[in-house]
């Protein structure tokens, strides 16, 4: 007898069978800061807990909740999955449309691969990936854009960008390419060259993150693990989990921090001069467990996966451990709460916005799968005082999810525009937000 089960079927069922007692939920805001409360491990016998957030758009009328004292309008809508911003020099913005490519045959991940396919499809992150990026353009200065075309096309799962000198870098989910600029123009059409390869295969994390050093002589690439905690096995993860330091002049890479499962956003802090990341941490330890986070970066540094998180509390799912690894790992800075997947990250240096976002970061939480009840689907401010993070974390855009807790939208990439409002690219409402004081 064959046996199919419908999408909403399937989940139902894992759901269900998922349900099991967990222990009590950590008070708010544990999760978060620079001493979080790192709760004990609590493992589910047979399937992860699945709680997701069905992706529906937004319905006419609706649109994200400001803070008191800002205001949100749309900048753009219509885009395909808008997942990351760019501020170009004259004050466009690049819009990295883009999505996850496709997998190889033999490395679909079997029964647990399946299921994750059916949690993202739900969750909208089941598209064909547009391979674009699009450039917007408000030359009035209204707060809306009134141009927004094509830019660079048949690209491969694009993510960063970064400008340096007459050469623009695009993170593609298997190699930094680089592209001829001229400012202000509207569309590239050179072809691509190819600056360095990078880890690609299986992809189970195909963002990769994009930073130029303040010296414009080097790339910092984000590149997320292959797996949750190495269960592909480790032959699969060489080269990632890491930030790789490129080269420009020759191409040359290696490792400049390792142990970090997904370093996504990736920005200079203004005091210190020192890279902080944004990390998605691993998943099915309980509602509580790990939190995600964003740190400062020690070159050399390791972080723990998959053998230890938040410093060195032992992974005992990641067999064999490295106790010498465990041993070295650093802790993280700052907590940004269990399964809030932390996407965007970008330091406000504008003046626009009220005077204690100077230099503190913006946030975007994607939102949570892997937990019961939902966490993220916001965007968060962490003030920062000579250099650190200085105090708790502001809500600054919600509302995404309904009063049926479904997603109207989901945050990814932060940035400001040239008059210093925040920009927030909405992959599930194909929207980019701009928040700007309410006056």
């Amino acid at each position: 007898m064959v046996v199919r089960l419908s999408i909403a079927a399937a989940l139902t069922a894992v759901a269900g069978v998922s349900a099991c007692a967990a222990p009590p939920l950590l008070p708010p805001g544990a999760t978060f800061g620079a001493q979080p409360t790192i709760a004990a491990p609590h493992r589910n016998r047979l399937t992860p807990t699945v709680n997701i957030a069905p992706a529906v758009g937004w319905p006419e009328g609706r649109m994200p909740v400001a803070a008191e004292g800002l205001r949100v309008q749309a900048f753009a809508r219509d885009l395909d999955h808008p997942r990351w911003l760019y501020r170009l020099p004259n004050g466009d913005i690049l819009v990295a449309e883009s999505n996850a490519p496709p997998k190889p045959e033999d490395k679909q991940g079997g029964i647990r691969g399946w299921i994750m396919g059916l949690v993202m499809k739900r969750a909208g992150a089941g598209v064909e990936s547009p391979d674009r990026i699009t450039l917007l353009r408000d030359a009035d200065g209204d707060g809306v854009a009134e141009m927004q075309t094509p830019f660079l096309t048949g690209l491969s799962s694009p993510f960063g960008m970064a400008l340096v000198g007459d050469r623009l870098f695009v993170a593609n989910a298997d190699a930094v390419v680089a592209f001829p600029y001229q400012t202000g123009q509207t569309r590239i059409t050179a072809p691509a060259t190819t600056l360095a390869a990078l880890p690609a295969g299986r992809n189970h994390h195909w963002t990769k993150s994009l930073v130029a050093a303040i010296d414009g002589t080097k790339l910092y690439v984000g590149v997320g693990s292959n797996s949750n905690i190495g269960e592909n096995g480790m032959d699969e993860e060489v080269g990632r989990a890491a930030i790789h330091e490129i080269d420009i002049a020759t191409g040359r890479s290696r490792l400049y921090a390792s142990g970090l499962r997904n370093p996504v956003g990736m920005a200079w802090q203004p005091d210190s001069g020192r890279l902080w990341v944004a990390v998605n941490e691993r998943d099915e330890l309980g509602n509580d467990l790990v939190p995600d986070y964003m740190t400062s970066v020690t070159p050399g540094g390791f972080y723990g996966w998959p053998y230890s998180y938040y410093g060195q509390h032992v992974d005992s799912r990641v067999q064999p451990q490295d106790p010498a690894k465990v041993a070295a790992a650093l802790s993280p800075d700052y907590a940004l709460g269990a399964h809030t997947a932390s996407l965007g990250l970008t330091f406000y240096e504008g003046r626009l916005l009220p005077d204690r976002f100077r230099h503190g970061a913006f946030v975007g939480q994607h939102g949570s799968w892997n937990r019961e009840p939902k966490a993220g689907y916001k965007v968060v401010f962490v003030p920062f005082a000579e250099g650190v993070p200085s105090g708790a974390p502001e809500d600054v855009l919600t509302g995404f999810l309904n009063e049926r807790e479904e997603a109207m939208g989901r945050p990814v990439g932060v940035q400001s525009d040239a008059t210093g409002a925040l920009l927030v690219a909405d992959d599930v409402g194909d929207v980019i937000w701009r928040v700007s004081p309410n006056r």
